[in-house]
């Protein structure tokens, strides 16, 4: 009489099933979290009125593997070697002159409108401040950004730690998904 070969319980088949499928979702989770996109808590103030404290956005990014910053993106980056992220705007890029005179922003030579400041904008002025005090010029480097945060009496940004190289800039913010009565573009 033959023995027929030993079959393998149905629990360890279904076992080993559940296994694989577990590490392929941690693997496709993983992949899109540390390349793709990624949820960021808004930490501070010194983007507001554009964004608050404790609010999350999600960051694409693999858009910087494509193209550069532009001005006026909203991006998160790593201004030095301590893992802070910071979340600032854009204001210029590679090659451009930033300097601020007179409560007015230039790049280039250009007055810079900037609609998102209205109301920090009253604010100051209700204050009998500027809300960006003058300095520059400033010339920014191949390989680098100008950022600066929208509530700029209250940001930590260009004009204190010069421009970031790209190779610090995590992505850009797409949207604000929490809290949820507050979902929308930055």
């Amino acid at each position: 009489m033959e023995q027929s070969p030993q079959q393998t319980p149905k629990w360890r088949t279904e076992l080993f099933d559940w296994l694989k499928s577990f590490v392929l979702i941690g693997s496709v989770t993983a992949f899109i979290y540390l390349f793709i996109m990624a949820p960021y808590v808004v930490q501070g103030h010194s983007m507001e009125t554009t964004l608050h404290d404790g609010e999350r956005v999600m960051v694409n990014k693999a858009i910087y593997y494509l193209e550069d910053p532009k001005p006026g993106e909203i991006v998160i980056i790593h201004p030095d070697a301590s893992g802070e992220n910071w979340i600032k705007r854009v204001i210029a890029v590679a090659g451009d002159t930033v300097e601020a005179k007179n409560d007015q922003l230039y790049v280039n030579g250009q007055p810079l409108q900037e609609d998102y400041l209205a109301e920090n904008r009253k604010k100051a002025e209700a204050a009998g401040e500027a809300l960006t005090k003058d300095f520059g010029p400033v010339t920014v480097g191949e390989g680098s950004i100008f950022v600066m945060g929208d509530n700029r009496n209250n940001s930590m940004d260009s004009r204190v730690i010069g421009p970031v190289q790209l190779d610090h800039v995590v992505g850009r913010a797409e949207f604000v998904y929490w809290p949820f009565n507050a979902i929308r573009l930055p």
